[in-house]
């Protein structure tokens, strides 16, 4: 599967932070930074899963315009963000806390919640919902 793909999804749920780490856990081992997006509707069930395209090693590109165009045309009322950290650290860098707020914002003006952003190593995760982030 190409990572910018969007790929269907069977019917789950999305309830909090370790469903996400699950749905989400294939990026964790990646030798390169990988952002994928997961779309919910209102009883938070997955209408699909977008990836951008493949980063570096410590950084990857998000077009919030893209994750805001999805969000419309899923009809999601809710995002959750979830991108690896290759090095191991899952602290939340400067970048990762100002992309979270830009997209935040953005979704919120279509009224769509950035419900969490979850970073992903090889033993450990972080949720922005946990930290206070969002």
């Amino acid at each position: 599967m190409p990572p910018s793909k969007i790929r269907s999804t069977e019917t789950r749920h999305v309830r909090d932070a370790n469903a996400a780490q699950k749905l989400f856990a294939d990026l964790a081992g990646l030798p390169y930074e990988l952002v994928g997006f997961a779309y919910l509707d209102p009883e938070r069930r997955l209408l699909g899963v977008r990836y951008s395209p493949p980063g570096s090693r410590t950084a990857a590109a998000v077009s919030v315009r893209l994750v805001v165009a999805d969000a419309l045309a899923f009809d999601a009322v809710g995002v959750v963000m979830a991108h690896n950290h290759p090095g191991g650290d899952p602290a939340p860098s400067v970048a990762d806390k100002a992309v979270t707020r830009r997209l935040a914002r953005a979704l919120s003006a279509v009224d769509v919640r950035m419900l969490d952003h979850i970073i992903l190593t090889a033993d450990r995760s972080t949720s922005f919902r946990a930290l206070g982030l969002l």
